[in-house]
């Protein structure tokens, strides 16, 4: 707790007074522009990632970067989609997964939750993920360890596009793509690389089995081909 205590003091002398104006601002005002749905796993920070100042961003965080399909009554998750798209009315919305997620990695390697029953339900949410990364539900013989990352990536994957499905039968998401003004993009981190890989950017097929056409959006632009 020590060092939190201290990073405090250190944006207040070093940070703060830097951006003096801008945090006088947010202080009255807050239109972010985008709505950043994240995992909850700590190394992966939205706004470090993106480089984006305080207040460009509205974070939802959760563990798998999981959005449950509407459904009555609310959750945490779905208020705050309804919230930064209809109230906020911000423009882009991202789904942003990761490598090493460790909830893709326990449905991946089919861990025993039961000791985290709580964590065993709200991984249901990626049952489709599951589904369209082709697992099994029963317990498969181990695959080796080239095979385990290669399932994993495939489910990281495949687990932003069911997420993305998953938001799109919200009413507030409906609503605003219908209308052009909010349009969705789902990406996938990695960690040790510090790349970001666009996954909608070219309208990448959803099927496992299809060629991968995903793109880096952090790679500089190909040159066009001299005439």
């Amino acid at each position: 707790m020590h060092h939190l205590i201290e990073g405090v003091a250190r944006f207040r002398r070093d940070v703060f007074p830097a951006k003096a104006e801008l945090f006088a601002g947010l202080a009255t005002r807050h239109r972010p522009s985008t709505l950043f749905i994240g995992c909850s796993d700590a190394r992966v920070p939205p706004e470090l990632i993106t480089q984006c100042e305080p207040g460009e961003l509205f974070v939802v965080r959760s563990a798998g970067n999981l959005v449950p399909a509407h459904a009555p009554g609310a959750d945490a998750v779905a208020a705050g989609v309804e919230y930064a798209v209809a109230v906020l009315e911000v423009r882009d919305l991202v789904v942003c997964g990761h490598s090493g997620c460790g909830a893709m990695t326990a449905l991946a390697e089919e861990h025993d939750l039961t000791a985290v029953p709580a964590v065993a339900d709200w991984l249901r949410h990626a049952d489709a993920a599951r589904s369209r990364a082709g697992l099994g539900t029963g317990r498969a013989p181990a695959p080796s360890a080239s095979d385990r990352a290669t399932l994993l990536d495939r489910l990281v994957r495949e687990n932003v596009r069911a997420q993305l499905a998953n938001l799109a039968t919200h009413p507030s998401v409906a609503r605003a793509v219908a209308n052009g003004t909010l349009t969705t993009h789902g990406w996938v981190y990695d960690i040790a690389t510090g790349t970001v890989t666009d996954l909608t950017a070219t309208g990448a097929a959803t099927d496992p089995t299809a060629p991968d056409t995903d793109t880096d959006p952090t790679a500089p632009a190909t040159p066009p081909a001299a005439a």
